[in-house]
């Protein structure tokens, strides 16, 4: 695997054996720290992020490498409109690896076409989160011991929550799964994701009622409704709080259940479970640094190979307003046939045509 973009370009396979490197990692991080020395690693949040930005600039440095980057975009020539297309070709001369996180679904999948160096997808728009994935898999791994046989609890804004697609996605790949998928029904999860877990088999059931439903659950895993994905602030003030885990809804759960939580979280989990033993959202956070680190070497000695050549061309070919393609004039129409139909193939949405 040349870059890590979407989380379905990951094995089984190739899950266990990452997993056993961050195993290695964690009992024996001394036995890594030159790991990486000489490598570079590039930064690129053209959107805010606490967890995964750190985690990868500690990653690196615990294997020895270095890091550069920018945080916020007006620091950077994005603000005097250099494409991404050049943003990525001029930092990929300088890095052995980059790690990027845009507001735009499917940026992640253009900026790759442009770079010699592996892209690593640290989140792009509501779309996939395939990094914070990997991480939610160690954590089940490191506390349950295996991945199947789950009843899996996905809560919150499922619509635009991209930790929750990656996840489902992932979790599609293992035995005996099962999805109970916890929104308001303007937030439910999208048709492609719907029509991707029915293309698997997949068993999931769409309910409204946490209460109802938390004493069936393994894994519960909780997002905040997020604002940011808001167009109409009214919108947002109509669902925001409509999931809130306390400890007493936590006593009709099963004693070995998980609470995760790829954070930050608002209101939807009170502090008081933060004590409950199932709470495991900050481990979460930490395991999710070793396993970037066991990402990072598979990735920092890669050799560099010129992308090949991208043929210019329209791109308004998406009907997502927020897919790269409408935000990028360099960019060729990509899509590919489902069985819902013709979809975008940087931001998987139905093509609907005009």
């Amino acid at each position: 695997m040349r870059h890590l973009i979407d989380i379905n370009d990951v094995s089984v396979e190739w899950w266990n054996e990452l997993y056993s490197v961050c195993r290695d990692i964690i009992a024996h991080p001394e036995d890594y720290k030159e790991s990486c020395r000489g490598n570079v690693m590039a930064s690129l949040f053209f959107e805010p992020s606490t967890r995964t930005s750190f985690s990868f600039q500690t990653a690196m440095m615990r294997l020895g490498g270095s890091v550069f980057g920018f945080s916020d975009p007006n620091a950077s020539s994005r603000a005097k409109g250099e494409s991404l297309a050049d943003t990525i070709r001029m930092v990929a001369s300088y890095a052995d690896t980059i790690v990027m996180r845009n507001p735009r679904e499917g940026a992640a999948k253009a900026a790759s076409m442009f770079s010699e160096v592996p892209l690593i997808n640290a989140g792009d728009g509501g779309h996939m989160h395939p990094t914070q994935t990997l991480t939610d898999l160690t954590t089940i791994m490191e506390k349950r011991g295996k991945i199947e046989n789950l009843n899996v609890g996905l809560c919150g804004d499922l619509k635009n929550g991209r930790t929750v697609h990656s996840l489902a996605t992932a979790l599609s790949k293992f035995p005996k799964i099962s999805f109970y998928l916890i929104s308001p029904r303007d937030l439910a999860m999208p048709d492609y994701m719907l029509s991707f877990l029915k293309s698997r088999g997949q068993n999931y059931i769409e309910v409204t009622s946490l209460e109802s439903t938390i004493p069936q659950l393994d894994v519960l895993y909780m997002t905040r409704i997020q604002k940011e994905r808001f167009i109409d602030p009214l919108e947002y003030e109509k669902v925001k709080g409509v999931y809130i885990l306390t400890r007493n809804k936590l006593e009709r759960a099963r004693k070995d259940m998980l609470v995760m939580h790829p954070l930050p979280r608002v209101d939807e989990i009170a502090v008081d479970v933060d004590e409950d033993p199932r709470a495991v959202y900050f481990e979460q956070a930490r395991y999710g640094m070793f396993i970037r680190m066991a990402l990072l070497l598979k990735f920092c000695h890669e050799k560099r190979i010129p992308p090949p050549p991208v043929e210019i061309g329209s791109s308004s070919l998406c009907n997502n307003p927020n897919c790269i393609t409408n935000h990028e004039s360099f960019l060729p129409p990509l899509t590919h046939m489902t069985d819902m139909g013709e979809v975008c193939s940087y931001c998987d949405k139905r093509i609907i045509k005009r």
